[in-house]
């Protein structure tokens, strides 16, 4: 079978399993309606009689009848039309993938520009997706994303672009933020400019583009509430993660603790939790060494969490480089005993790097979806860590997350 007819298979498969569930979903909204039809007309049934025995008290009584089935059909109305709503853009999307990787020309993934948590969590198990539904062949496919991650995207792209050897972090840091969005929600001068840069890099000709947009609009129905989480099932790929060989691992200890620790709108830069999380450490310290994976980078508004030296707590940040950060912090997370980390950017994709995870936070306002993607991943997937969600609010100890959990 051809790439080409691969693609087609794919998506006919794809159009018929959406079209069998939008046939099932309008057979039920129909009998619903329909219900509500006869009882309007019950109702009217009994308004006739009413009228028979001159009964206004009665009369009145049967109005009030007809508006409740009348509200209740304008309401499942109203249900039809947002489900057609939902479903077509979800169509659309699932087109729109078609249509770029279907047939022998390269494919770009990317660039990606918004937060590590979302590139971790949502946009790589995604593209592991699209590779499977729709047989995209990993040597036409070049990822575009920064800070050495090729790693991340093993199986699903065989080419890899590194953005800052395009531009600093610095420039990157000022146009990002330029965009005035965290997320992307179509093309940028950004976006054109790497696409460029990759093209050129590669001498690519005839390439389309799989940006993350794509992926934003369609999961957008989950975050939003209006698709389960087994619309989530049915979009991402999850596997586990291989660690690069990114520094000299001898420069780290034998056995130690992982530690990212930056502000979020999870864990709100305040005073009380400062002292929190640096209590936490320093604990966690004295059971192993600690490694904080800090980088001295400044490209979004996540700043670092600033601890307290201490004897057994190494920074990492000398390993690091900008061309290499991201992937050295995956190889330093994948050779901890355990890792502890502010909920979000790489804590999302320890346990699949098969490290037992504590993901720390303050505030789970904006987690709720997140959570239960990273708990469902952990629980599923074979020979990942445990994942861990610790609410600051409510610790009553430090524990070793490598450790015994008490639960047998």
């Amino acid at each position: 079978m051809t790439a080409s007819t691969g693609s087609l298979v794919a998506a006919r498969n794809l159009t018929a399993r959406q079209w069998r569930r939008a046939r099932g979903r309008a057979r039920h909204e129909w009998k619903r309606a329909g219900d509500a039809c006869k009882d309007v007309v019950h109702v009217f049934g009994g308004f006739a009689e009413a009228g028979k025995n001159a009964s206004a008290g009665v009369a009145r009584d049967i109005i009030k009848g007809v508006r409740r089935p009348l509200r209740e059909l304008a309401g499942r109305r109203r249900d039809v039309l947002d489900q057609w709503a939902w479903n077509q853009t979800e169509w659309q999307a699932e087109r729109e993938i078609a249509h770029v990787v279907q047939g022998d020309h390269p494919v770009i993934l990317g660039p990606w520009l918004a937060e590590v948590g979302y590139e971790l969590l949502y946009w790589v198990p995604f593209l592991q997706w699209v590779r499977v539904a729709y047989q995209l062949d990993p040597s036409r496919a070049i990822a575009v994303s920064r800070g050495g991650v090729a790693s991340w995207y093993s199986g699903v792209a065989s080419r890899y672009v590194e953005m800052w050897e395009a531009m600093s972090p610095e420039e990157f840091g000022r146009r990002n933020q330029a965009r005035a969005e965290q997320k992307q929600s179509g093309l940028s001068d950004l976006d054109a400019d790497l696409i460029r840069h990759a093209e050129q890099t590669l001498g690519l000709t005839g390439a389309r583009v799989l940006h993350p947009s794509l992926m934003f609009r369609l999961f957008k129905l989950f975050w939003s509430g209006h698709r389960p989480m087994g619309f989530m099932d049915a979009h991402t790929r999850f596997s586990l993660q291989h660690a690069p060989a990114v520094i000299d691992r001898r420069q780290l200890p034998e056995s130690y603790t992982a530690v990212k620790l930056y502000a979020a709108r999870s864990m709100p830069d305040r005073p009380d939790i400062r002292r929190q999380v640096r209590r936490f450490i320093d604990e966690l310290s004295e059971q192993r060494p600690v490694v904080l994976l800090e980088t001295g980078l400044s490209v979004d508004d996540h700043a670092d969490i600033a601890l307290a030296s201490h004897p057994r707590i190494i920074n990492a940040r000398d390993l690091m480089s900008p061309l290499t950060n991201l992937g050295a912090q995956t190889q330093i997370v994948g050779s901890a005993a355990a890792y502890v980390g502010t909920c979000g950017s790489i804590t999302w994709m320890a346990p699949r790097l098969g490290v037992h995870t504590s993901a720390l936070f303050a505030d789970d306002e904006f987690l709720h979806n997140h959570l239960a993607v990273a708990l469902r991943t952990s629980a599923r997937l074979k020979g990942a860590g445990r994942f861990c969600p610790v609410d600051l609010r409510g610790l009553p100890a430090v524990q070793d997350p490598a450790g015994d959990t008490g639960q047998h």
